[in-house]
């Protein structure tokens, strides 16, 4: 958000091969750290984006990320039907249920998940979140 003209170059010289985090609270945009909350909607950044050829997002919901509550389900599927691009969803994976639902929302673009805390905590192995996405 801050310096969008640098995504737009860097599409022109590397097209269909930049990816943009939006990191979102409430779905508004946030910005510094997480520390502000700008009063852009993260689908009206997401359009922006895609206007400039890139391929694809990584979308935060920061007020999930590193709590262990389960992802937003609701708002990973609104920005990921916006967006019509692929989705990787980031935030709030705690356990392999949150995997599953994660993977149903496939149909509206989420191609993918980040799992952090879960894993480093060792609330979940890689090779369960793994063998769950390979079981279909």
């Amino acid at each position: 958000q801050k310096e969008p003209e640098f995504v737009e170059v860097a599409c022109r010289h590397f097209p269909g091969k930049i990816i943009v985090g939006i990191d979102a609270r409430d779905g508004l945009v946030a910005v510094k750290g997480w520390v502000e909350v700008s009063e852009q909607k993260a689908t009206d950044l997401a359009q922006k984006m895609k206007g400039y050829g890139i391929a694809g997002f990584i979308f935060t919901d920061i007020s999930r990320d590193g709590m262990l509550q389960g992802p937003n389900l609701e708002s990973i599927k609104d920005f990921a039907e916006s967006a019509q691009l692929p989705v990787i969803a980031s935030g709030g994976v705690s356990r392999l249920e949150d995997i599953k639902n994660l993977a149903k929302l496939e149909s509206y673009g989420v191609e993918g998940v980040i799992i952090g805390k879960a894993l480093y905590d060792k609330a979940l192995s890689f090779k369960e979140a793994r063998d769950i996405l390979h079981a279909g």
